[in-house]
């Protein structure tokens, strides 16, 4: 199929809807992939490595990047690396939050919590705009909620506990990270591989700050002499896809669509998670989160056609 505009008027009906999905399923790549970090991440993380392993997560990827764009990186302006290193800033602190929460959480509070991304994001972005969502996407929304919930629940739920607000805190970071990647002007036009690459940059100078602070954990240098090939593995899945690919596709995508349709699909992670776990880590799903899955891919098909 050619990618050069159609230049017929009558092909504009048609040629919207395409764009549309062209800008979603790089993003619900991301979902697929991030429910699969929970994993990759439980089997090479623990509470004194935390600090550890998300520099090497970073750090693996930092410098692939600085290479292959380096003329770009070097066109950037002043207002844009500033834009860039706020968002930075902010993608570090949700993988603090989040990273910390899940380990000391169960896996069904992080993936239902952190699902709470996509009420909020289109609520802020409602508070934003001064003009409230639509009721087709709260509905869709609630939909979706109420089937991770269904497909969560197995497990059974605990009293909150520290790591269940720090993923609350996660998900609030998630929102307003997506938020600004829509509205700092300064970013809107420049390349999205070299703000990708600042963001990164910015997050891994966090991490390595903290690393070398008293009290934070085992040393990256000592994680890693400890890492077997599965635990090279597991890094590297979350370094090149979790990482690089994730933060990429979802700044590519935020500006081709909207906030809310972005954090519509990046919802069903907790669907692509409990599909991880069954298919690697043997877990098995009964009624009620055979229905979750169904309600979760329903509201997001709804969600999407009243984001539109």
């Amino acid at each position: 199929m050619s990618t050069a505009p159609a230049p017929a008027v009558t092909a504009a009906p048609l040629s919207a809807p395409r764009r549309a999905w062209l800008a979603d399923l790089p993003v619900l790549l991301v979902a697929v992939v991030w429910g699969g970090s929970y994993l990759a991440a439980k089997g090479i993380t623990t509470t004194h490595t935390v600090i550890a392993v998300l520099v090497l997560r970073f750090a693996l990827v930092l410098p692939v990047l600085v290479v292959a764009g380096w003329a770009r990186l070097r066109a950037l302006t002043p207002a844009q690396l500033r834009g860039a290193g706020v968002l930075g800033l902010v993608l570090g602190g949700i993988f603090l939050l989040e990273t910390y929460g899940v380990v000391h959480t169960s896996a069904t509070n992080a993936g239902l919590i952190i699902s709470l991304t996509m009420i909020f994001t289109p609520l802020a972005e409602a508070a934003v705009r001064r003009r409230a969502p639509s009721a087709a996407f709260l509905g869709a929304a609630a939909v979706s909620v109420g089937g991770v919930v269904l497909l969560t629940q197995g497990a059974g739920f605990t009293t909150p506990s520290a790591g269940d607000l720090l993923i609350l805190g996660a998900a609030l970071a998630r929102t307003l990270h997506v938020l600004l990647m829509a509205r700092i002007e300064a970013v809107q036009e420049a390349d999205s591989l070299s703000l990708t690459t600042v963001q990164l940059g910015s997050a891994v100078a966090v991490f390595a700050v903290l690393a070398v602070l008293p009290g934070t954990g085992a040393s990256p240098w000592a994680a890693a002499a400890g890492f077997g090939a599965a635990q090279w593995a597991g890094l590297a899945f979350l370094s090149v896809f979790c990482t690089l690919f994730a933060f990429f596709a979802q700044m590519w995508a935020v500006r081709r669509t909207s906030p809310s349709r972005v954090s519509l699909l990046l919802g069903t992670e907790p669907l692509w998670a409990a599909a991880a776990g069954m298919a690697i880590g043997g877990e098995h799903l009964g009624p009620a989160g055979l229905a979750g899955v169904v309600l979760v891919l329903a509201g997001t098909a709804w969600g999407r056609r009243a984001a539109a």
